[in-house]
């Protein structure tokens, strides 16, 4: 098919499936943890029970996106001996905030929160914590399920690394990694996988069990196995059988694996897993509150695209020390530089246009993040299911947002979002 009629086909099968499940979504109330009572008793009763057979459905799969480590083999990313690094509380009234919804209806901050299946969220302004919020269970320590927001960790080590010369971004991926020689990135430049512009068949339809996608969370174990599997079981076995579909360079294409090859890159350039890099270069430099840990597959290969699990307030610290140009708690974490080439230089507009994404209008993507480029210098991470870090340089704000949403893809919410953005900016000035 002809990559332009494949993206509006992909489009038009997205939009039309999140049609039919606005129809279907469960009442919010209907499926608080602390009312389907889900792993309570001990031992759990079989209504009660979660496990690999059904942790990926709803809404069981609530429960799972905060209890990955009881669910999945998993490596630890420590925080360290260091004193935890502050966050002051002054607390507004933001969740009474009112603002218009995307349909131009009056909601609140707190309503949005609810609505939108939400786990936890904190937003920072100026530094300090002026609204926070969880759905019980969840605690300030509970670790969380990020989904896609672990690219953009993955994507910052590797711009990081580049500006110090330990990785090209203009070498062949294969300089690094020659394992994937007979792949789609056999001939793909690095920067391409930094940017997700590398041309490789890999859909990315979270609706349809024959896209790529599935194949990718088979191997990895983030879902289970279907009867009579006979794919690849590890991460970087999957890679080596996807192959080239297009031109590198022409067009941005969101594709998870990107990040897995990605990762790959920077361990080869290191010497050194990617726990250990986020121990050693991001969580103990930062201060955090709470160790992180990633999920790992049948081998021990993080999952560098959508593994990451954490809290809502170390998050948020990472959050800080982006708006604040790469220094936090004393330590410089990233160089300025690699942070402006990212979130103010940031990526091609008119190559984001060939991803297929029209509800994010005007957006660009580099170094595995998403730029807004709205009047307030807006940037963010985000992951399926509702996981996001969102910077606004200008209302120096941070929010970190958390969520166990029916529907995975970001589309379904993200006019909503969009408000919701701007009504905090609002908000945490009043």
């Amino acid at each position: 098919m002809h990559p332009l009629r494949h993206i509006v086909a992909v489009t038009a099968a997205v939009c039309f499936a999140q049609a039919a499940l606005a129809q279907t979504l469960p009442p919010p109330e209907s499926v608080a943890l602390d009312k389907l009572g889900l792993m309570s008793t001990f031992p759990p009763a079989d209504a009660q029970r979660v496990d690999l057979s059904n942790s990926y459905k709803y809404p069981q799969m609530r429960w799972a996106l905060q209890h990955v480590r009881e669910l999945h083999p998993t490596r630890n990313i420590r925080h360290g001996s260091a004193p935890v690094s502050s966050l002051p509380l002054a607390l507004k009234p933001i969740g009474s905030f009112s603002f218009d919804d995307d349909k131009g209806n009056k909601t609140s901050i707190d309503d949005w929160f609810k609505s939108s299946y939400s786990d936890a969220i904190v937003v920072l302004h100026k530094g300090r914590i002026v609204y926070e919020r969880y759905e019980s269970p969840m605690k300030p320590s509970t670790p969380h399920l990020l989904m896609s927001v672990t690219k953009s960790f993955t994507g910052l080590m590797a711009a990081q690394l580049a500006h110090e010369g330990k990785i090209d971004p203009g070498a062949l991926v294969t300089k690094y990694v020659p394992e994937l020689a007979g792949s789609a990135w056999g001939d793909m430049k690095v920067r391409d996988v930094m940017d997700m512009t590398g041309a490789v068949r890999f859909r990315e339809v979270y609706t349809d069990p024959t896209t790529e996608i599935f194949g990718y969370s088979w191997a990895s174990g983030m879902l289970p196995r279907p009867p009579g599997y006979q794919g690849k079981t590890n991460v970087y076995d999957f890679l080596k059988t996807l192959q080239k579909e297009g031109e590198h360079g022409a067009g941005f294409v969101y594709r998870t694996v990107h990040s897995e090859v990605l990762g790959w890159i920077v361990t080869r350039a290191t010497s050194k897993h990617w726990a250990e890099l986020m121990s050693d270069n991001i969580w103990q430099k930062l201060g955090m509150e709470e160790d992180a840990y990633v999920m790992v597959d049948s081998v021990g290969t993080p999952l560098q695209g959508a593994g990451l699990n954490a809290t809502a307030r170390d998050l948020a610290r990472v959050g800080e020390m982006l708006r604040r140009g790469g220094e936090f708690n004393g330590q410089r974490i990233f160089d300025k530089a690699v942070l402006d080439d990212t979130f103010v230089k940031g990526g091609d507009p008119e190559k984001f246009k060939a991803g297929g994404m029209p509800f994010r209008a005007g957006y660009s993507y580099r170094n595995q993040w998403w730029m807004l480029h709205n009047a307030d210098g807006a940037y963010e991470a985000s992951g399926i299911h509702g996981q996001m870090i969102h910077v606004n340089p200008a209302a120096e704000m941070v929010v970190v947002k958390l969520a166990s949403h029916p529907v995975a893809g970001a589309g379904f919410t993200h006019a909503m979002t969009l408000k919701a953005w701007a009504a905090l900016a609002q908000a945490v000035k009043q």
